[in-house]
């Protein structure tokens, strides 16, 4: 299969961060004089050292989806897995004004960080803010702070990588149906990360010449996936490919292709959960991949809490400091690789 021009971009990219580092560093020893870069930099294994116990906060969404409740179980997981973190977990909400009291709360009670999962980014900007304010290091997770202040760190998911991981996949599989008919079923449209993820869609397909020909937008739950889709299936009486963008949906998805008795197309999903990686691994759905959209961010950013508050770097990078903004990649998940990628797959 070729290779297409977004893919080429992200190698071009990749290549020139690559020929930046080894700039760095030869610049760094010209002359012969030794570097000095490594001096304030922690190895892996002085980060797993224990230090001075940690206390951190952490709100986040409520499970009722799949995706959420595997953020907040691996934020625990990954805080149980430190001897020197005690991690303050708030109940689960989908209640901005509940969030910014259990933000409050974090802050009289004095711990050392946050790490927040906010319901909405810009009603918990103010209450963040005011914890960076007070001197607790607030680490903002998947849904962004309307201001730069409110966070000393950032993780996030790519939405629009998601689109294009699934475009380009989508591309490559269709190479030469010029007149391919693709379609999409897409999460809650008014949401931001709903039309990242359709414009990074758009964009890879548009590189190949392709193009969205039917679109429906569901909710994220399993029971609107089955009504959008049977609605799709019903409007469109042939199928190349369809890209759907939540794999918790998906599983009302694939009972409404099931119920239609369709099989002419192949299915992309997203997410990463782990029906759509078993379906992936059986072979017999028309589910033949997904692009993760990883459910460890909250795990991330425990460990990001953890290295700020004890003043330590990341390891791996030659930069002094944790890292301000950090955004994961949206890998594809095929046969070819799901065994690496299903121990991190959540249940929906």
């Amino acid at each position: 299969m070729s290779v297409t021009r977004t893919s080429r971009a992200r190698m071009l990219v990749m290549a020139g961060a690559s020929l930046a580092v080894a700039g760095l560093l030869a610049g760094c020893t010209a002359g012969g004089s030794e570097s000095n870069i490594t001096e304030n930099q922690n190895s892996a294994e002085e980060n797993a050292e224990a230090g001075d116990t940690v206390v951190i906060g952490f709100s986040g969404p409520a499970a009722d989806h799949g995706w959420l409740g595997a953020i907040n179980s691996a934020a625990i997981a990954a805080a149980d897995s430190y001897p020197d973190v005690e991690l303050r977990v708030a109940e689960g909400t989908n209640d901005a004004n509940l969030q910014i009291s259990q933000v409050e709360t974090f802050v009289n009670d004095g711990v050392d960080a946050i790490v927040l999962l906010p319901t909405d980014g810009a009603a918990l900007t103010e209450a963040a803010t005011a914890a960076m304010e007070a001197g607790i290091p607030v680490i903002n997770v998947d849904r962004e702070f309307s201001s730069p202040f409110a966070a000393r760190a950032t993780i996030l998911g790519d939405n629009y990588g998601m689109g294009v991981s699934a475009g380009t996949y989508i591309c490559e599989r269709l190479e030469g149906q010029d007149d391919a008919v693709i379609a999409e079923i897409a999460g809650i449209d008014s949401l931001p990360l709903t039309q990242d993820r359709s414009a990074g869609f758009a964009d890879a397909l548009s590189d190949c010449g392709l193009e969205v020909t039917n679109r429906v937008a569901a909710d994220f739950t399993i029971q609107g996936g089955e009504a959008v889709t049977s609605q799709l299936l019903s409007a469109a009486p042939e199928i190349d490919a369809i890209w759907n963008h939540d794999d918790d949906q998906g599983v009302g998805v694939l009972a409404a292709i099931d119920a239609a008795g369709r099989d002419e197309f192949f299915m992309v999903g997203g997410a990463g959960s782990a029906n759509a990686m078993r379906a992936i691994q059986s072979g017999d759905s028309v589910l033949e991949a997904t692009v993760i959209y990883p459910s460890t961010q909250a795990a991330d950013g425990i460990a990001l809490a953890r290295l700020i508050a004890q003043g330590k770097t990341m390891s791996d990078l030659y930069t002094p400091s944790v890292a301000n903004r950090i955004v994961l990649d949206a890998p594809v998940v095929t046969s070819d690789n799901v065994d690496d990628y299903i121990q991190f797959a959540f249940e929906s």
